[in-house]
């Protein structure tokens, strides 16, 4: 199929984007690595009236470092992300999932702010950032506000970003003494969407776990916080009877679903075998 059609701006910069959704609302859509979009549009599942491209815009790029903070541009690209040494040494749990998303050919065009925007419930990058504590930045008339992951995804493609805002920035916070990272999915082929997949930080020392953040995705409408198999293992160093027990947890903290790729009994199944292996890896590193 081909997309209906629509016009076409190319703005030179963030004010002239916002003032376009402001203008144009909920018939605009902002158009970046079109990974996403376009296979929306030819589809014709998104109809907008106005296509605003922001790929002129390089106040919208690159990664930085300060204080304690690492922040991406919305406009940094996946293979960007996936290759630096900064991302690498200070946010490693992004570096872990990046080999996950998609093909090369995806993440040769994708965006950062793109992927997170679209809040795709089979989407790495959403988890880690739940589980990083990181913030979205989002911009619109009124200014910046930032918005914590975890409160940022509202429900199955839905964020907080207003018609007449747009995601500016992700800012996730430098990996801190003590605290490792593991990522780990499970999908038929590599690059295809998980059927089911885990993005694990916390702090190891001593051989104990504690302020451990374990978020699923691929099995809900959102990234998935397990509270319940996170406190079971509070405090606890990492035995086949403490991994037994946050295994038992995640019955409260999941509610699987079948579909085309598995069926709900085999995705709860997935979620306790990831839950081991990121656990075993903290162990590792």
């Amino acid at each position: 199929m081909k997309p209906a059609a629509f016009n076409y701006a190319k703005p030179s910069s963030v004010d002239e984007v916002l003032g376009l959704l402001v203008e144009h609302g909920g018939d605009a859509k902002i158009l970046a690595g079109g990974q996403s979009l376009m296979p929306t549009l030819n589809m014709r599942l998104s109809n907008p009236s106005l296509l605003i491209d922001i790929n002129g815009i390089d106040a919208l790029r690159g990664i930085s470092v300060t204080g304690d903070e690492v922040r991406i541009g919305a406009l940094t690209r996946h293979v960007e992300v996936e290759n630096s040494v900064d991302i690498a040494k200070y946010v490693p749990l992004i570096s872990l999932a990046m080999p996950s998303i998609a093909h090369p050919a995806i993440r040769n065009r994708g965006t950062i702010g793109g992927s997170v925007a679209m809040a795709d419930p089979a989407a790495e990058l959403p988890a880690c950032l739940c589980a990083l504590d990181s913030q979205i930045e989002i911009t619109g008339q009124a200014g910046v506000r930032n918005v914590v992951a975890k409160e940022f995804f509202k429900s199955l493609y839905e964020t907080d970003i207003a018609e007449d805002e747009m995601l500016t920035a992700i800012k996730i916070p430098k990996l801190a003494p003590g605290y490792r990272s593991a990522f780990d999915e499970l999908a038929r082929r590599h690059g295809d969407y998980a059927m089911c997949g885990v993005a694990t930080h916390g702090k190891f020392e001593k051989n104990l776990i504690s302020d451990l953040r374990l978020v699923f995705f691929a099995v809900g409408g959102t990234p998935i916080i397990a509270t319940n198999a996170m406190d079971a293992i509070e405090g606890m160093p990492v035995t086949n009877e403490s991994i037994i027990a946050m295994q038992n947890a995640l019955g409260d903290d999941l509610e699987t679903f079948s579909d085309l790729h598995c069926s709900a009994t085999l995705r709860m199944h997935y979620a306790k075998v990831l839950t081991e292996r990121v656990l075993t890896a903290f162990v590792k590193l």
